[in-house]
């Protein structure tokens, strides 16, 4: 007890030891202490201790203190390995807790980097191009209808002279898909081509593995991709070697590309030379006023785009006076953003996909917020244990600084524990991810660019999730906590609260507008198509087909495969022209600005299609061979054209051809299901039939219709393969992009809920452990369980309902400003609010709830027992 008694005040014996040079510690420190001793003994105890500090404070000199750099680094290393052993031991103490925090802010990460993969995969569509940032590709702009329309292709009489008569362009080129029968011997495929200029290989950064830049300057020329060259040849060393294409015309291969990328809006098997069009003779009567080819620019690298820009926004007015394409502006909008600015707003590619990346960035960043809460709220949870040691850390000489620096140590510690599991979730999930954005994505381990951004993730969210707790502990007040006045559980508001309903408020809007989406897209597939998709069936008109079609629509019907043929311009489920400048009798110069689609069909159209015939008759040629003139109008042309008396009405265009309306069908979708039908104009082009449909045999198997429709266009079109389409599957297409994004808002709307229960669950634990003595004296005074249980749960109940209240206005203005982007939307009910709100009470319940009754069940006994 003596020798206890004579311990010198130990704070400056600390500072004593940390200042010291090594090499004169022990020495000088026996030194003090012997004299301590003998003075406590002759002095008494105070007198000692005041004489021995100010005894460190003289030693506290030049030639006794170690160096600043002995100092820094020992003190640094001795510190930072403090950190991280005290750092482990509270995980491995806390098991539950730490259990918690490291899942939560593995799933939160995990979804973050999820995320990120897809959208560095959208923002990286046409970047791999050398000359990316010079490549500009030209969009039209007239006004549709009272809106403004703007779309990708334009004249083909544009590219020659934007590269002869302007200076700021270096190349102009053009492209235009195709599909031609390509034949090497008896190896024949039918696949997606396009038309090219000569410089495109040079404009554009696609890898050749064989040949030059300038393959396509041959006019007998042809190049090939990877895969096409492997299935004609067998290998990539085919250079010299003929094709046939379009089953008459011989090239010689000039160069192999390499397999597109999959960040590219390209596509294509072949390249042909732009030369080709000219001779298969479908450039005649090519005028400024069609827009049939897409049209790409590379800017010189000292050019402005925005003044060429402004320079060459006339050039198609330039050359029509008058008439169709007399208002037609052009626009260069940067070859980068095609993928992502594809929506015209006022004139203006403003819009599109980019709206659904920022929309996900943004869910990104507040999952990983989500995350990060559920560390503030377990870390100040316990704020009543790690408080205590704060307060003896700071009696003892700690300063803030050097605390809070120990709980972001910690915080980082957990986030590099987490995020090694969040890789781990990430490779797990990738496939089924991938083939929900469409997209192989994957991370590049051997990346440096990877590893940089994955440290920079752990740093920004180790400070994100530790700096709350870290201020909010290292701030307490040593005499508070020691006397066990620290902590005021009963405040009406607390951050902790705060950030509760934050957690689950941004979880409720996000489970609403995935609710939403989802009716969205169930409100527009229950919108009547206006025909019967069932059964339909269709292939392109190719080959000998246009010549023996009579021939193969006998058959088919002969042979029971199906119980309706017609052949049409296009597919019932695409438009590939429209048409203005018409007049009909009382209608007047505005009308002429008023776009038709234009469709062509023949026979059985509205038998085979399951139209509703409203007045008139189908188109017949074969029957009436006038029919060539004839028209059939659909109801939005009818009340368009304001006509009360169609059938028999004549409709010219600007050339003089005039038609004559012999029916009306019941509208009918062709383009967006989402938006409001168009006037069309179905007329009876003799020559420009493009697509055979039938509508297979309901009686028989399908896969038995199928086999006999094959046989019948092998019989009449032999070197082509048999390639059939469902109108069905290509009608549910349209609403692709709308259920790529309920579904990925469903999947991370669900993570984070598991997020937030998770840190509710923990909360809720510590909670009842924190209350154990409470309820204890609660059950010997005699309350019941159910009553202990609601008095546990009431108060996160209360936080769950205020985040539905603060939840529901932000979410509908979410949702309804979403919807603007369509025209024909659903309703927003009050009950998805209402649902919505029940389950986040109910799963809050059963979160909260288990701990809740086991703590009310527990011994009152075992927690009063020390009392």
């Amino acid at each position: 007890m003596e020798i206890n008694k004579n311990k010198p005040p130990r704070l400056f014996l600390k500072f004593f030891r940390w200042f010291c040079h090594p090499e004169l510690r022990n020495s000088i420190e026996g030194d003090l202490m012997e004299l301590h001793s003998e003075r406590a003994r002759g002095m008494g105890k105070r007198t000692a201790d005041m004489k021995f500090i100010f005894d460190v404070l003289l030693l506290f000199r030049p030639g006794i203190i170690k160096s600043v750099k002995q100092i820094n680094t020992l003190n640094q290393s001795d510190m930072f390995a403090n950190y991280i052993k005290i750092a482990f031991r509270i995980l491995v103490r806390n098991k539950g807790y730490s259990f918690i925090n490291i899942s939560g802010l593995a799933i939160g990460m995990a979804a973050a980097m999820l995320i990120l993969l897809w959208v560095q995969n959208e923002i990286s569509y046409e970047s791999f191009h050398p000359k990316a940032d010079r490549i500009y590709k030209m969009y039209s702009r007239d006004e549709n209808n009272g809106r403004i329309d703007v779309w990708g292709n334009t004249p083909a009489l544009m590219a020659p002279e934007l590269k002869q008569s302007y200076a700021e362009v270096e190349d102009a080129v053009r492209h235009r898909i195709v599909y031609f029968l390509v034949k090497v011997g008896h190896d024949h495929f039918n696949e997606m081509g396009a038309f090219a200029d000569p410089g495109f290989l040079s404009v554009f950064g696609f890898k050749l593995l064989k040949g030059k830049t300038d393959a396509l300057s041959n006019d007998f020329g042809a190049v090939l991709s990877k895969k096409l060259a492997i299935k004609l040849f067998g290998t990539i060393e085919c250079l010299g070697k003929t094709v046939m294409v379009n089953d008459t015309d011989n090239f010689t291969v000039t160069g192999v590309l390499d397999d597109l990328p999959l960040n590219t809006e390209f596509e294509f098997e072949y390249l042909l030379p732009w030369n080709y069009v000219t001779r298969l003779g479908w450039d005649r009567g090519q005028t400024w006023a069609y827009t049939n080819a897409a049209t790409y620019v590379l800017l010189k690298e000292a050019s402005s785009p925005g003044a060429f820009d402004s320079k060459m926004t006339g050039i198609v007015k330039n050359h029509i006076k008058e008439g169709d394409g007399s208002t037609r502006e052009v626009l260069a909008h940067p070859l980068t953003k095609t993928h992502l600015y594809s929506k015209a707003e006022n004139g203006k590619l403003t819009g599109g996909k980019i709206e659904t990346v920022r929309l996900f960035s943004v869910i990104a960043g507040l999952i990983i917020l989500i995350a990060c809460i559920n560390f503030m709220n377990l870390s100040t949870a316990r704020s009543e244990k790690r408080a205590r040691e704060v307060g003896v850390r700071k009696i003892v000489g700690a300063y803030k600084s050097s605390l809070i620096t120990q709980f972001i140590s910690e915080s980082i510690l957990l986030v590099t524990i987490a995020f090694v599991v969040a890789l781990a979730l990430v490779q797990l999930s990738l496939g089924l991810f991938t083939q929900i954005v469409g997209a192989p994505l994957h991370i590049q381990f051997t990346n440096a660019q990877f590893w940089l951004y994955a440290i920079g993730l752990i740093i920004f969210t180790g400070l994100l999730a530790g700096s709350y707790p870290a201020f909010y502990l290292s701030s307490s007040r040593p005499i508070k906590v020691l006397k066990g006045t620290y902590k005021k559980i009963n405040a009406l508001v607390t951050p902790r609260k705060v950030l509760v309903v934050a957690q689950f408020t941004f979880a409720i809007v996000l489970s609403i507008c995935a609710i939403m989406v989802q009716r969205q897209i169930q409100f527009a597939q229950d919108r009547d198509s206006g025909y019967n998709k069932s059964n339909i069936a269709y292939n392109f008109m190719q080959g000998e087909i246009p010549t023996h079609y009579d021939l193969i629509k006998n058959e088919l019907l002969a042979r029971g495969a199906a119980v309706s043929v017609t052949r049409t311009y296009s597919p019932i489920t695409r438009i590939w022209n429209t048409i203005n400048e018409l007049t009909w009798q009382g209608s007047g110069e505005s009308d002429r600005k008023t776009n038709f689609l234009l469709y062509g069909a023949d026979a059985d159209m509205t038998k085979t299609f399951g139209m509703r015939v409203k007045l008139g008759r189908d188109i017949d040629i074969k029957t009436f061979p006038t029919d060539t003139a004839a028209v059939i109008l659909n109801e939005a042309a009818v009340d368009i054209m304001r006509l009360k008396d169609p059938i028999g009405e004549i409709i010219k265009d600007s050339n003089g051809t005039s038609w004559h309306v012999v029916g009306v069908v019941k509208d009918f979708i062709i383009e967006s299901p989402y938006e409001r039908i168009s006037p069309m104009i179905i007329n009876g082009w003799r020559d420009r039939y493009g697509v055979v449909n039938f509508r297979l045999n309901p009686a028989n198997d399908q896969v038995k219709n199928l086999a006999e429709t094959e046989k019948v266009f092998k019989k009449y079109n032999p070197e082509y393969p048999f390639e059939y389409f469902f109108a069905e599957e290509y009608y549910n297409r349209k609403f692709g992009n709308e259920k790529q994004t309920g579904t990925l808002a469903s999947l991370f709307a669900g993570l984070t809920i598991v997020i937030s229960c998770l840190g509710l669950f923990g909360l809720a634990a510590y909670m009842a452990e924190s209350r154990t003595k409470e309820v204890g004296v609660r059950k010997v005074l005699g309350a019941s369980t159910t009553t202990i249980a609601t008095l546990l749960s009431k108060d996160f109940l209360k936080l769950v309902i205020i985040s539905i209240l603060v939840a529901s206005p932000l979410a509908w203005l979410v949702v309804s400003n979403w919807l603007k982007s369509f025209n024909y939307r659903a309703p927003i009910s009050v009950w998805i609010f209402v649902e919505s709100g029940l389950v986040a009470i109910i799963i809050a319940l059963l979160t909260v709830s288990a701990q809740a009754v086991k703590a009310a069940a527990a011994n009152p006994v075992v927690s009063l027992k020390s009392e």
